[in-house]
């Protein structure tokens, strides 16, 4: 069975600001972004510092806080020492973020004689270049990562009985392993009241995959400790790496950055053409004296072309600035960039406008010249908006305005429908008729309920039987402006076939406002 070793580095944008500032390890530090700590160290804690706090509130608890901006450059800089330090000795690193490194736990624990002497070499070699770290070992990479942060061994086979009494919050802690939005879905399942991992490791596969989406999927199979992603997502096309000769050779950190973004877009380009996406990507240099130099980064999703930019610019920054003993001699003669692991280009999912080229830029243009054509409201962007109804939670507005919501979506909304969406919302409100096993109409009461249970649904010449369904949720909105004032009731119909249906009833009629798949 194959074992992960991941090793950890608590708090590292505030340490790393701390060596930056060459302050001691005692003083306290935060890291803040957006005016809000986003780390801290552990004296800063032990004074009452949290993330999430305001700056002045810090500043507050901790008058002779440290407080610097978030700077991911000079966090991946002076993280090159430790990984390097970490590769002396267990070469196969791969790089999640600055701070967090993982590797293959079989080679290291036979090369000294047990995972838990591997562990203790690891942490007294990083301890050597001045820097705190936990290790975890596990079956899984996120298990690892999670047993990393409490400094644990998770025997072979019981990643799900270490996992199941967690916290929820453990399976988005760690950004590099999750999905941007999958503090949201562990918010949502905490609401469920799913307050442990265990809980949601009983649920059954289907019943996630159906109701959450496909991140819930792979927090599911990380909740159970099941494989994750596997080593290679698929095989890998011939003639994917790029290679980029540097005459003269890059001695300069902006230099490199400059030549760096250049491969990147290189290697999206040979990678768009091959129709797949990056995941693992391997950073080469050769310097002018011959000196070789490798490092391996480890994505959560696949890479876009500022991303990949991105990571190369640190790693450089890293090579040319570092501290590190294996610092070059001379400056670099040879980039290369190497996909090590690839999936299909349809799991880069980006919206039209996510940057991934010249291809988002065209059709950009092609819709600026269609407004020109047909004016400015011709082309119009949907926008996340607060309301109660599906329709009222989207904002259309031109292409090239402004993107405000017409309501705050992050206000309460007391009453909006519940998860999950409609994928479809209709605005023509297409009629349907609804009765009961006798052929009865079916309406909903004064009293918010079900006139009778559901039994048939028709809409035009079609009629499907109704399996199940949620509600009524009576709304009664704007009752103080009589002209805009609305009294309905909104339902979920399951019908045969698997489709599913939101309707609404008002004055004794049902309509469709939106359909989920």
């Amino acid at each position: 069975m194959s074992r992960v070793l991941a090793l950890w580095c608590p708090d590292w944008p505030a340490v790393a600001a701390a060596a930056a500032a060459d302050l001691p390890p005692t003083h306290p530090v935060a890291v803040t972004s957006g005016n809000r700590v986003i780390a801290c160290s552990a004296p800063a804690r032990a004074d009452g510092v949290r993330r999430g706090l305001r700056r002045r509130e810090s500043q507050a608890r901790c008058p002779r806080l440290h407080v610097v901006a978030a700077d991911p450059d000079r966090d991946a800089r002076l993280f090159e020492p430790v990984a390097s330090a970490v590769d002396a000795v267990a070469p196969g690193v791969e790089v999640l973020r600055p701070g967090l490194v993982v590797l293959s736990a079989r080679g290291v624990a036979r090369y000294f004689g047990s995972e838990e002497a591997a562990a203790e070499r690891l942490v007294d070699q990083v301890s050597a270049v001045g820097v705190e770290c936990q290790v975890g070992i596990a079956d899984q990479l996120s298990t690892a990562v999670i047993a990393a942060r409490r400094a644990t061994l998770v025997p072979p086979g019981e990643g799900a009985v270490f996992l199941a009494p967690l916290p929820m919050r453990e399976l988005a802690a760690e950004p590099s392993l999750a999905a941007p939005h999958r503090g949201e879905l562990v918010d949502l399942l905490h609401r469920l009241g799913l307050r442990t991992i265990g809980s949601f490791a009983a649920l059954s596969a289907g019943d996630v995959a159906s109701r959450f989406g496909t991140d819930a999927v792979l927090a599911h199979r990380a909740a159970r400790g099941e494989p994750e992603r596997p080593p290679s997502g698929r095989s890998l096309p011939p003639d994917l790496e790029v290679e980029e000769r540097c005459d003269p050779v890059i001695e300069r950190v902006d230099a490199a950055a400059f030549a760096g973004r250049a491969l990147a877009e290189k290697l999206h380009r040979t990678l768009s053409d091959a129709a797949v996406a990056c995941t693992r990507l391997s950073i080469s240099a050769s310097t002018g004296n011959g000196e070789q130099l490798s490092r391996i980064w480890r994505c959560a999703e696949p890479l876009t072309p500022e991303a990949t930019a991105d990571r190369v610019r640190w790693q450089l920054d890293g090579w040319l600035t570092g501290r590190s003993e294996k610092r070059p001699t001379a400056g670099i003669a040879v980039l290369r960039l190497e996909p090590v692991e690839v999936v299909a280009a349809g799991a880069l999912q980006l919206g039209l406008w996510g940057g991934v080229g010249d291809q988002d830029e065209r059709a950009r243009r092609a819709l600026v010249r269609v407004q020109g054509l047909l004016g400015g409201e011709a082309v119009q962007v949907g926008v996340l908006s607060g309301g109660r109804g599906p329709a009222e939670r989207i904002t259309l507005l031109p292409l090239g305005d402004e993107l405000i919501p017409r309501n705050d979506p992050s206000e309460p909304w007391p009453g909006t429908l519940p998860e999950p969406a409609p994928a479809a919302v209709l605005t023509a409100y297409p009629e349907v008729w609804m009765s009961d096993d006798r052929g009865t109409a079916v309406t909903v009461t004064e009293r918010g309920v079900f006139s009778a249970p559901p039994a048939r649904l028709r809409w035009g010449s079609r009629e499907w039987a109704v399996c199940g369904w949620a509600g009524p949720w009576p709304v009664d909105e704007r009752w103080w402006d009589p002209p805009a004032a609305r009294t309905a009731a909104r339902a979920q119909v399951l019908l045969e076939e698997s489709r599913a249906l939101l309707v609404i009833c008002t004055a004794g009629r049902w309509s469709v406002e939106g359909i989920y798949e």
